[in-house]
């Protein structure tokens, strides 16, 4: 069976669209499983048959409702199956999908659906059912609603709203009517047609929806296959929003072509419990994920006994070492090899299964910054973390460290058929077949972005070395002037200070000012446990944030970066945002950044008492 797995891929073709290569997956690969949920305690398997099956029914079920070639239709939910085989059945039947995020509001809803001209929207329960009913006046052209699960509206009735399973039988009935008309609708799809609209997180303005086509999925999946192997006997595990462009390149389209196994998490909340029992081989997450996970471990070190501490020290020093080597090219000496497997077997592996990633081949991180020691960290332990670069706009991955050729501090080489250069001040410049068509109704944003050559201009900044290996400074935006006019990457402090276990997240401000500043966010979990173990008052997050002891101990956080930093890039002066923010607040983003201009805006006065002290 692993055999044969092994050798069902269906190559990526500049004339093969994402409906094409996904209906001869399914109907390659049969009774093997692509994708696996947790029902009643148990994983459960979904064999690619059934994806195909399903998402065939859902795209009937559409063209029986009316959708027609490239209108869109729009899904709001947490990751599941359903979320799936909406989006193949949209993209098979001619349309155009666009995600959602589940943590958006009615009015952001609202927003996206008109934005985008959809006359037909998936939700996943009651709760985003809701959500529309609360701006149904504001979306006049939306027809109809499809709900995955309908569990708590067995007696709600409304001739707009239809649930899932009714959508599925009315595509079967419709395939018995027009056998012929579900290949037909897949060979009338072209590569150049648009698949799906991805919509920014509007940090800058109000979302864009940016065009991805089913050219641009192919070939960047034809790109990444060189130099990040994901086959059928690869397990993922699918937490981020599947209307993120990284979630939705690996858990969609990847599979389509190399096959593998997508779990999906139950919810964010048991997203740590989900990712130990799975034990993902490959798995991406974003920085803030990676931060969490090293401040659980150095907690637990904090928390064990002396003679556990001195042994954790000598295996993540061991495992150091090991790593050195390994990023250097160089050969690892045999008695080196062999600490290493005792350190490992005795502490290491142990450390991987707290995690979860003990089975990892490699590990990615990507979509926002990362501190050069936490992805050292990692390599310590022993799991190859490789750091992407890229966007929504390049179809998720620009640039990827090329195997086995990972340089900590650098998001690596422009993929095959890529091509990356800086431009003005420093700007990374990047073209090739994944960067997209546009913005959709939005010719102006579109000229900004993509030059006549059809250079894609990303707002980042950043320096390429002689063998091409890409550094991102920071956002063109973002970089600090200060009144003394030294420019300042405040990435690089941010990330310093967040790989603080006690600090979530850090914004330094300064530009045009006499010196720098931050607003630190804490980490609730590793914060009130400090102040438990050292008997400080608190009743809830906003007197934990007063507690001077606390106070102190970010101090001391702060002057550890400050010690790594010239006197001009070194924070004066703190405060803490004293509310536990999550990605239902307008501050972070749904990928758990926190939107600099938003937090400028928001926390002026906090910023302007900073520069009032004397």
């Amino acid at each position: 069976m692993d055999a044969d797995r092994q050798e069902i891929r269906v190559a990526p073709a500049p004339r093969l669209t994402l409906a094409a290569a996904f209906w001869r997956a399914a109907g390659l690969r049969g009774e093997r499983p692509a994708l696996r949920e947790k029902k009643l305690g148990l994983w459960r398997d979904i064999a690619w048959r059934q994806y195909g099956d399903r998402a065939r029914a859902a795209g009937l079920g559409l063209c029986a409702l009316g959708l027609r070639r490239g209108e869109r239709a729009c899904i709001i939910g947490e990751n599941r199956a359903e979320w799936l085989y909406a989006d193949l059945g949209v993209l098979c039947a001619g349309g155009v999908s666009v995600g959602i995020y589940p943590t958006d509001s009615p009015e952001q809803l609202a927003y996206v659906v008109n934005d985008s001209g959809a006359r037909f929207l998936f939700v996943e329960d009651a709760e985003q059912l809701d959500k529309f009913l609360a701006v149904r006046d504001r979306a006049p052209r939306l027809e109809k609603v499809v709900v995955f699960d309908d569990e708590g509206l067995r007696r709600f009735s409304d001739p707009m709203v239809l649930k899932f399973t009714d959508l599925l039988a009315l595509g079967e009935a419709h395939r018995r009517k027009q056998p012929a008309l579900w290949e037909e609708a897949i060979s009338a799809v072209a590569p150049d047609d648009p698949a799906v609209l991805i919509y920014t997180s509007g940090t800058t303005g109000a979302p864009k929806g940016a065009i991805l086509t089913h050219r641009n999925a192919v070939f960047q999946v034809a790109c990444l296959r060189d130099v990040q192997s994901i086959g059928p006997r690869d397990e993922q595990l699918s937490f981020l929003p599947l209307c993120h462009i990284a979630e939705r390149l690996l858990t969609v389209f990847y599979p389509i072509f190399h096959g593998g196994v997508i779990s999906f998490a139950e919810s964010p909340e048991t997203m740590p419990e989900n990712i130990r029992e799975v034990a993902p081989t490959v798995f991406f997450a974003v920085p803030r994920l990676w931060e969490k996970f090293y401040s659980r471990v150095a907690m637990a070190v904090d928390d064990a006994s002396w003679l556990q501490r001195s042994l954790y020290c000598w295996a993540i020093e061991i495992g150091r070492r090991v790593a050195e080597r390994r990023l250097a090219g160089c050969a690892v000496p045999r008695r080196l090899k062999a600490l290493f497997l005792l350190a490992d077997a005795l502490v290491l592996n142990r450390v991987k299964q707290l995690i979860g990633i003990h089975r990892a081949r490699y590990v990615v991180t990507g979509a926002a910054p990362i501190s050069p020691d936490l992805i050292g960290w990692y390599w310590a332990l022993g799991v190859e973390m490789r750091e992407a670069y890229g966007m929504t706009e390049t179809t998720g991955v620009a640039t990827l460290p090329p195997p086995g050729a990972v340089r900590v501090g650098t998001v690596g080489k422009a993929l095959p058929g890529t091509e990356v250069k800086l431009g003005p001040g420093g700007e990374i410049l990047v073209r090739g077949g994944h960067v997209f068509a546009g913005y959709f109704g939005m010719p102006g944003k579109t000229g900004e972005a993509l030059d006549a050559e059809g250079w894609l201009h990303t707002g980042d900044v950043g320096a390429l070395d002689a063998d091409g290996y890409l550094r991102v400074t920071d956002r063109l935006k973002d970089i600090i002037i200060t009144a003394g006019g030294k420019n300042v990457t405040p990435s690089e402090i941010e990330n310093q200070l967040k790989f603080s276990p006690y600090i979530s997240d850090a914004v330094v401000i300064g530009d045009r000012r006499k010196y720098l500043v931050a607003l630190i966010m804490l980490d609730q979990e590793n914060a009130a446990k400090y102040a438990q173990d050292h008997r400080i008052p608190f009743t809830d997050f906003a007197s934990l944030c007063r507690a001077r002891e606390v106070l102190g101990l970010v101090q001391r956080e702060v002057d550890r970066v400050n010690a790594a930093f010239a006197r001009v890039e070194q924070i004066k002066r703190f405060r803490l945002i004293d509310a536990q923010l999550t990605p239902d607040d307008e501050e972070l983003t749904p990928t758990m950044k926190l939107k600099r201009k938003l937090v400028n805006e928001k926390y002026k006065a906090l910023i302007d008492s900073m520069y009032a002290e004397q």
